[in-house]
C-alpha cells in the first residue's frame, strides 16, 4: 500500500459535526477543506483552509461539479443520502468516507464499490467505526473468542427529564438506530435482534447504567468474525429508566409506525444539550494459553475547544474517527481503493493518528498507546486533552 495524494478535501454538511471534522483536518493536517452544505453559512473571516459554499446534493450535477478539484469526500450528511453520494463520489474517482450508522445504505455502497479506483468506505465515526476497531483488535488477542460485547454511549451529563436524555447528536439517527433490526452472533450463528430488547444494567467505574440492542453498531464487524466469535453483540449505553421510556412511545404508543410523528414529539419535548460525555466500553472473554481470561477497555471522552470553538464530546469523538482514518488513507495504511471495513484499520495505527489519543484509553492496560511524544505536528495540549480522561472514583473514607 502506497500513500495518496490528497491536496483538497469536500466535507458535506456543515452541522456541528461535519464543521469539527472541516476543522480538525484543518487543524491536524493543514489541508484545504471545503466545508458544504445547501444553506449559505456564515464563513470566518481570515480562514485560509476551510472554505465553505452551497450544495445542493439532491442534484447530481451539481454534487459533480462539488466534487472537482478533490481527492477525498466526507460526508456528514444524515444517513438518507450516503448511498447517493457515494455513487457519484465513485463514478468521479473521489475516495469517499462517510458517518452513517445505517444498514441499508452501508449494504449498497459495498455492492457498488466493485471495481471502484476509489476507496469506500462507510461507518467511519465512533460507533459504527472506532468500536469495529476495538472489537477487532480485542478479537485477534485470544485464542479461542467465546464472548465480545461492545458498548457506547453518547450521554448528557445532567439528564433530568423522564426519559433521563437529552439530544447530543442527531434525532434522525437516534430514531433510526431503535427502530431498525439489529445484527449480532449468538452461539455461533449470525442472527437479526430487535432493538431495545437485550436490556442489561452494568457498573462501570462505579456508576451505574443500562444497555440494549441498537442497530447499526456493529458494522462488518459480524461478517468479519463469523465462525470465530461463540456471541457478539453491540449496545447502546443509557441512564437507568430510558429504555422503558422510548418502549412505550415506539410500541406502546405505535410511534415506530409513525416516526415523522415521533419525530415531532421529541424535537418538542427533548431538549438538546451540550454538556455530554462519551463512553466507550469492549469486554472479551475466551481462551488464551489453554485459560479461561477476560479482557475489557474503557474511554470516557470529554468536550473541548478545537481552533477557538467550543465542542461536544460527541463531536469530537466522532470526528476523529473519520479524521483518523483520513491520515491512515493518505499515509499508505489502508487500501487504496474498493470498499473498506472499519475493522481492517489497527487499533494500533489509529491510536498513533494525531487525534488518536482522543481514544488513548482504549490501548493496551499499562501501554499508555498514543503518547503525546508520538504525536506529529499539532496537538490538542491546549484545548483537547491528549490523554483520555478517567473518572476518579471517590473510595469511601474508613
Amino acid at each position: 500500500m502506497s500513500p495518496i495524494l490528497i491536496r483538497n478535501v469536500l466535507v458535506l454538511g456543515a452541522g456541528k459535526v461535519g464543521g469539527t471534522v472541516a476543522d480538525m483536518l484543518a487543524e491536524y493536517h493543514r489541508v484545504p477543506v471545503t466545508l458544504a452544505d445547501r444553506e449559505p453559512s456564515r464563513s470566518e473571516p481570515g480562514d485560509r483552509l476551510v472554505r465553505r459554499t452551497v450544495v445542493d446534493v439532491a442534484d447530481s450535477a451539481a454534487l459533480e461539479a462539488a466534487l472537482a478539484g478533490h481527492e477525498l469526500l466526507v460526508n456528514a450528511l444524515p444517513f438518507q443520502f450516503a448511498a447517493g453520494v457515494a455513487a457519484v463520489a465513485r463514478k468521479r474517482g473521489v475516495h469517499y468516507l462517510d458517518l452513517t450508522e445505517d444498514v441499508a445504505a452501508t449494504a449498497a455502497i459495498r455492492a457498488s464499490a466493485a471495481g471502484a479506483e476509489s476507496v469506500l468506505m462507510p461507518q467511519c465515526g465512533l460507533a459504527p467505526g472506532v468500536i469495529g476497531m476495538l472489537g477487532a483488535h480485542l478479537a485477534g488477542r485470544f485464542d479461542e473468542l467465546h464472548d465480545l460485547h461492545l458498548r457506547v454511549g453518547a450521554l448528557s451529563r445532567h439528564a433530568t427529564n423522564a426519559l433521563r436524555y437529552n439530544f447530543t447528536w442527531s434525532v434522525d439517527g437516534l430514531i433510526n438506530e431503535y427502530c431498525h433490526p439489529c445484527a449480532a452472533i449468538v452461539q455461533g450463528r449470525p442472527v437479526s435482534v430487535q432493538p431495545l430488547e437485550g436490556h442489561e444494567t452494568l457498573v462501570l467505574d462505579g456508576d451505574t447504567y443500562e444497555a440494549f440492542n441498537t442497530s447499526g453498531g456493529l458494522g462488518t464487524l459480524c461478517e468479519t468474525l463469523a465462525g470465530r466469535v461463540r456471541n457478539l453483540d453491540y449496545k447502546t449505553l443509557r441512564y437507568p429508566g430510558h429504555r422503558d421510556a422510548m418502549a412505550l412511545l415506539l410500541h406502546d404508543l405505535r410511534l415506530v409506525e409513525r416516526r415523522d410523528l415521533l419525530r415531532q414529539v421529541l424535537e418538542h419535548a427533548v431538549p438538546h444539550s451540550r454538556e455530554d460525555t462519551v463512553i466507550v466500553f469492549a469486554s472479551a472473554t475466551g481462551l488464551r494459553g489453554g485459560r479461561l481470561e477476560q479482557e475489557t477497555r474503557m474511554a470516557r471522552i470529554q468536550g473541548g475547544r478545537l481552533r477557538g470553538v467550543d465542542r461536544t464530546a460527541i463531536e469530537l469523538a466522532t470526528a476523529a474517527g473519520v479524521v483518523g482514518v483520513f491520515e491512515l488513507l493518505r499515509t499508505g495504511r489502508l487500501p487504496a481503493r474498493g470498499f473498506v471495513g472499519q475493522e481492517r484499520v489497527a487499533l494500533e495505527d489509529f491510536l498513533g493518528t494525531r487525534v488518536g489519543s482522543c481514544y488513548a484509553a482504549l490501548g493496551e492496560p499499562g501501554g499508555g498507546a498514543a503518547p503525546a511524544s508520538a504525536h506529529r505536528g499539532a496537538t490538542f495540549a491546549h484545548t483537547w486533552p491528549p490523554q483520555a480522561r478517567r473518572h476518579a472514583r471517590k473510595e469511601p473514607r474508613a
